[in-house]
Order: C-alpha cells, then structure tokens, then sequence
C-alpha cells in the first residue's frame, strides 16, 4: 500500500516525465497530495513550490543550450503573469478547483496526444494580439487552478504550429516559473499559503534530482515524441481521475 513515505519516489517520477516536455508536473502533484493531506491550501502551495523547483532547472538548461528566446517569448509571459496572480487569489471550493482542473486537463491531454503522434511539426509567427490573447488567458486558468500553466499553453501552441516542439517546450518552462511564484504571491495575499516544513524539503529534493534527469534528456535531443506521448497519457489519466473521483465519487 502506498503511504506519505513514498510520495518522494513517485514525485522523482513525474518530475523526470514532465520536465522532458518542459513541464513542472504541478497536475499530477496535486492529485496525488489531495489523496494523503486535508489541508487544501497546503495542498495548492505545496504543487507550485515544486513546480518553480523543477522548472528552474529547465529554463537554465533552455538558456544555456540557447533554446530559450526572451524576444519570441515575452508577450506570453507580460500578459500572463497578473492574470495568474488574480486566479490565485480567487476562492474556490476544494470540488470545484479540482473538476476545473481535471477538465481542462483531460483537454490538454488530448491535445498533447494529437500533435505529438502528428508527423509535421511547422511552425507559423503568431500576431502580437495573439500572444497576448493566449499568454492571459492561460495565465488566469493557472491562477485558479494552482499549477504553472505550461501543461495548458504548450498543447495549443503545438496544436497551432507556433514553433518547433523543444521551442514550445522552452516556453513552457519559463512560463510556469514566472506564473506559479505569481501564483505565490496570490496565496499569501490571500493568506492561504500553508506548508509542512519536513514534507516540503523531502519532495523538493526528489523533483530536484528527477527535473534534473527530465531537462537533460530533453536538452539532449532524445525523442520529444516518445515522451511527449507518454506525458499526455498520463496527464489525461490524471485528469480523468480527477474528474470521476470529485465529480462522481469514483475512485480509480
């Protein structure tokens, strides 16, 4: 049976799987805390602390190979980041914050799933308009739902062709870094930012060491489409076990 003492061995799991595609794995983290804490907030704070922890490591190692591009990517970023200190600072029932989650990650399951099992990968510039459009939009669904946003920009990038998948993959990386410490700063706001210290270090050093792995092996040119493909299965089976277990009281 899985307990609390095990949580470090399946968060260095998801962090490797998520942070190959440029994710903090702040979805699944959720998930999988809200099954052994009571306390809803710390459950939120918890989730992005991780995630500005595992994407850190990403963005560096995106600069550092010069994938990063602050003049394609700031637009993303301006427009997002107020609008994920808002949704942070909304208050929602522990329900309705997680069928909103499940949800929208179903759909970005879906839709990682799509275009990585697609064969082109074009790219096409996007209007000035529509960066901004996209960068806020996605910026307040992180903010209500707790988590960098990256899960969700990243499938519509590549659905819409803006840039090659390691670009997007970039993008997202630093996109959940500047919207979960918005989202931060939303929570103490809204003085809802609650931790247990013991917990919080042992989960940081295992997605520390498992970001670490992910982002290489990303950097590294390994095959984006293999593990792309295994995120979204698994980011859609998160989403749907979301959905059935506070929306219907099913457990899976």
């Amino acid at each position: 049976m899985i307990t609390i003492e095990h949580l470090p061995i399946i968060f260095f799991v998801i962090a490797l799987f998520y942070s190959s595609v440029g994710f903090g794995g702040g979805s699944s983290y959720l998930a999988i805390l809200s099954l052994f804490l009571t306390d809803f907030h710390e459950i939120r704070a918890t989730a992005l602390i991780l995630n500005i922890c595992v994407v850190s490591i990403g963005t560096v190692i995106f600069i550092r190979n010069r994938v990063f591009d602050m003049k394609l990517f700031w637009p993303f970023l301006v427009s997002s980041i107020p609008l994920a200190y808002l949704g942070a600072r909304l208050q929602l029932s522990q329900q309705v914050f997680f069928l909103i989650l499940g949800s929208s990650l179903i759909l970005s399951g879906i839709a990682m799933m799509v275009r990585y099992v697609n064969a082109k990968l074009e790219s096409q510039q996007f209007s000035l308009v529509k960066q901004l459009g996209l960068g806020s939009s996605v910026g307040l669904l992180a903010g209500v739902s707790g988590i960098g946003g990256g899960i969700f920009l990243s499938p519509m990038l590549n659905l819409l062709n803006w840039a090659n998948p390691r670009k997007v993959a970039a993008l997202a990386s630093v996109f959940i870094l500047v919207n979960s410490i918005s989202g931060l700063i939303g929570l103490t706001v809204a003085d809802t930012f609650h931790l247990d210290p013991d917990l919080i270090w042992r989960l940081i050093i295992a997605v520390v060491l498992g970001g670490s792995l992910g982002s290489y092996l990303s950097s590294a040119k390994f095959n984006l489409r293999i593990l792309g493909s295994l995120t979204a299965v698994l980011v859609i089976y998160v989403g749907l076990r979301l959905v059935l277990m506070h929306g219907f009281g099913i457990n899976i």
